[in-house]
């Protein structure tokens, strides 16, 4: 395995720090002082116009869609490995991502959409949002059942005739409460009757279906995440084209496995740029602040923290870097054990890492005057989407377990010490 970066890999990285340093960055307290302007005045579910003004900025410096590898309709797409320094940069920034059209869940849904659906649907739906357009959502989690396992879905996809009619109650879709989120991929059971991971479709909904109604955002730690938004979806009687559904019927819980791991490991390379910025802020913090007659820095508690902060981030990093290596050149089925393995490692370094930099911070590290507080609620939420921490080391040992099964001869016949 080599991951050192390729010339090409090195200029975007260049061009895409100096995007940071000019447009982001000096950005951040814009950002977020439009969303509350917007909430002081009714309505926080409005597009904020920093993005907006970014995107063809963005656009125009060759950054975008830079995650979609091998797509004609996106021939600037990266491999993985290639994407991860990338996506590592744009995660030091909560809104960054979607300035370059990398935002999740619209990086998964395009995947999904670029892999599995009709020409017709990536017509309508695909080339759109690879030009931003509009924005998408990803209707799987649901109130009533634990689902982390999938097959639990109860949200039902019935044929009649030329159409799907769905019903079904979701909850934690992610971009749904954004106004320019015009459809939504759902998963659902359409066959309660076959095998258990052949009962699941997936299918295309407009999000101004008659039938669709966004019950609530739901918060986390307190913030909505507005304009984005996770929201309680209500689906009643929802009609839609036969031709809307991916793959075929049964294939749901397939794509979702096809679609989860490019999603899960972009997740974790935004979680080790969130990690760096938090270990950036407190060796500031610490080198600036004197505590009992010196520099906080000076003090081997301290010292030990940073340390320590360095050494997880390494190890993560090398981690995604090897998952990502993986999934280019053996796929996501066999790249299955690094996948689960960084999706465990990442949200929770990352989660100690800020949880350090906030005690560093003091008083003002939950405050909202620096971005720990929200780094925080954003990377322990990370511990349970696309999976909780239990599921993921569950198949990991499972996985682990099954290279050492003990066959029937050492069974039979256990190797014992002489007298």
């Amino acid at each position: 395995m080599n991951f050192d970066y390729s010339p090409k890999v090195k200029d975007l990285q260049a061009r895409l720090l100096q995007f940071m340093d000019q447009h982001i960055y000096p950005n951040e307290a814009r950002f977020f002082r439009e969303i509350a302007e917007n909430r002081a005045k009714g309505n926080a579910w409005v597009p904020t116009t920093i993005i907006e003004e970014l995107k063809p900025k963005a656009r125009a410096a060759g950054l975008w869609n830079l995650f979609l590898p091998h797509s004609p309709r996106a021939p600037e797409g990266l491999s993985n490995l290639e994407y991860a320094p990338l996506c590592e940069i744009m995660g030091r920034v909560p809104f960054a991502a979607e300035v370059f059209n990398c935002s999740a869940p619209d990086t998964g849904n395009m995947e999904t959409l670029e892999r599995y659906a009709s020409e017709a649907l990536k017509d309508q739906w695909l080339e759109p949002l690879l030009k931003g357009e509009f924005r998408s959502a990803f209707l799987m989690t649901e109130p009533e059942v634990a689902s982390s396992d999938a097959t639990n879905i109860q949200c039902r996809i019935e044929r009649d005739g030329d159409e799907y009619v769905i019903n079904g109650r979701k909850w934690w879709s992610s971009g749904a409460g954004d106004p320019r989120c015009a459809v939504y991929i759902v998963m659902g059971k359409s066959n309660p009757d076959a095998g258990r991971h052949e009962q699941q479709s997936m299918i295309v909904v407009p999000s101004n279906a008659k039938g669709v109604t966004v019950v609530r955002p739901l918060t986390v730690f307190g913030y909505d995440d507005a304009p984005h938004g996770h929201m309680e979806v209500l689906l009643e009687n929802v009609r839609v084209p036969a031709s809307n559904l991916l793959l075929g019927e049964g294939r749901g819980f397939e794509i979702a496995q096809g679609r989860l791991g490019p999603g899960r490991i972009h997740h974790c390379m935004r979680s080790i740029g969130s990690a760096e910025r938090a270990l950036e802020l407190m060796c500031k913090r610490l080198n600036t602040r004197v505590a009992f007659g010196r520099e906080i820095a000076r003090q081997s508690v301290w010292q030990e923290r940073v340390a320590e902060a360095r050494c997880l981030i390494e190890q993560a990093r090398l981690l995604t870097l090897k998952a990502a290596y993986m999934m280019d050149t053996v796929g996501n089925k066999v790249a299955k054990a690094e996948i689960a393995m960084i999706k465990i490692v990442a949200p929770n370094m990352a989660c100690q890492v800020i949880d350090w930099a906030i005690q560093a911070h003091g008083g003002g590290g939950v405050s909202d005057d620096f971005p720990l507080a929200y780094a925080y609620a954003h990377q322990r939420t990370l511990r349970m989407a696309d999976g909780p921490d239990e599921v993921h080391r569950n198949s990991l040992a499972k996985l682990e377990l099954a290279k050492h099964l003990l066959n029937p001869r050492e069974v039979e016949m256990p190797v014992t010490r002489g007298a």
